[in-house]
């Protein structure tokens, strides 16, 4: 099949080489000719686990290809996704302006059937907007559907190529048919295609993350409570995790969700509520928390160290808003450097992917480190931020002879707390004992 895919950031790039890699020929469209020029010459662009490899394998085979050209990219394709920037206004909408301004483009250049895919994340009505759009121009026959997509950040190319479910919204059988012959290679071994009207695909999408996003505050809320009252939230998190009606997944606490998704979805829908009137009042609860959370971990070094923290050197392990991906979108780590650094605090950070994006930024304000014992080397004090991997088993005594003091907050309880009380660590974590060095 032939697949035009508008915009090749995140969700574009990563749907465009996994639709290659089932033999499609695909062809990605974006106006930035520098990015097109890098994309096209075997570059990627963004950090995923995994993709480079058949990146670079459909781009040699001819059926991933790049352009600016948006008429070309058309011409001959029968299904047109767009994966286009729709970030948060001010009061929480939807900016449409990217998508519906590629519409009324389509609406220009079309001369036969096709299928348009919203790929992006758009509210409730967007298809039946995207369809004016392009019938402004366009007398002809064509369809738009809804196609949220679903991608972790860190394993989207597995979550692509096996979906647990693929949510179409189609309102014609034409359009229903060409995309369930698209998706039939990635649903082999059963998962549903679940199609349903586009207004109800839209909302999926939102209810999904939104619902996730309330999760992670909903522990968060346990963790504090869990520290006032002497429990330990892992143990609270396993007992619950265990009932399948709740399940293991996105009960971890930490400082806050970020992301490209949970934060902007949860505003979304909360708006989308309140054009109808409705008042969303756990969604409004649910940021409200997360917000709270982000700023937790400043204020147990507050308390640590009492109201001043100037002149202090912080050490911060993780950047990015979670691991396995260079994406610094809301993510927690921003804030608390912003906090410390407004408080006289040096940083010195380390991330293995966010470093380049983090620094584009913020620029030459922090200390950017090799690797994390260069980080921590003099430092107060040890945060983390993130729970990569590679944080999980450093060597204690390397660490500990690093710091100033063998003092971590530890904001996503990568270590356990015995192991802290046997290394002589004082250790801070959410939700559960502080340790204090014997």
């Amino acid at each position: 099949m032939n697949i035009a895919v508008i915009g090749t950031g995140y969700v574009g790039l990563v749907s465009g080489t996994c639709f290659a890699e089932t033999g499609n020929n695909v062809i990605c469209v974006d106006i930035d000719n520098q990015k097109v020029e890098k994309l096209a010459s075997g570059q990627i662009t963004i950090y995923e686990p995994g993709l480079e490899v058949i990146f670079k394998r459909n781009l040699k085979e001819g059926r991933l290809k790049f352009t600016t050209n948006l008429k070309e990219a058309i011409q001959d394709s029968l299904v047109i996704f767009l994966a286009l920037p729709t970030p948060p206004g001010e009061d929480g909408s939807a900016d449409l302006s990217y998508v519906l301004h590629v519409a009324d483009q389509l609406g220009q250049m079309m001369t036969d059937y096709k299928v348009i895919v919203d790929k992006s994340t758009v509210p409730v009505g967007t298809a039946d907007k995207v369809k004016a759009a392009v019938a402004k121009n366009y007398k002809g026959e064509f369809d738009v559907v809804s196609n949220p997509e679903f991608l972790r950040e860190g394993v989207a190319v597995e979550d692509f190529m096996k979906p647990d479910r693929v949510v179409i919204g189609a309102e014609s059988a034409r359009a229903r048919e060409v995309m369930n012959e698209l998706y039939a290679p990635y649903v082999r071994q059963g998962n549903p295609v679940l199609f349903m009207d586009t207004r109800s695909a839209e909302l999926t999408k939102y209810a999904a993350n939104s619902f996730l996003a309330t999760k992670i505050s909903f522990m968060n809320e346990i963790s504090r409570l869990c520290e006032l009252l002497g429990a330990d939230v892992d143990m609270v998190r396993k007992g619950i995790g265990s009932d399948d009606r709740i399940g293991k997944r996105f009960l971890f606490p930490g400082i806050g969700y970020g992301g490209s998704c949970f934060p902007k979805d949860v505003k979304a829908l909360i708006h989308s509520a309140s054009e109808v009137k409705y008042p969303f009042e756990i969604l409004n609860a649910v940021e409200k928390v997360n917000a709270a959370q982000k700023r937790l971990l400043v204020d147990k070094i507050r308390k640590e160290y009492g109201t001043t923290l100037q002149g202090k050197t912080a050490a911060i392990w993780g950047l990015a808003f979670k691991p396995n991906t260079d994406d610094i979108r809301e993510a927690p780590a921003l804030e608390i450097i912003a906090e410390l650094r407004a408080q006289g605090v040096e940083v010195n950070a380390y991330d293995p992917e966010a470093m380049p994006n983090v620094k584009a930024l913020l620029g030459e304000d922090i200390r950017f480190c090799e690797n994390p014992y260069d980080a921590v080397q003099g430092a107060d004090f040890l945060i983390i931020a993130t729970e990569w991997p590679e944080f999980r088993t450093p060597d204690f005594n390397k660490l500990g002879a690093a710091l100033k003091s063998k003092v971590i907050f530890d904001g996503r309880n990568v270590f356990e707390t015995e192991t802290m009380r046997k290394h002589g660590y004082r250790y801070v974590s959410i939700g559960r004992e502080d340790i204090h060095p014997a």
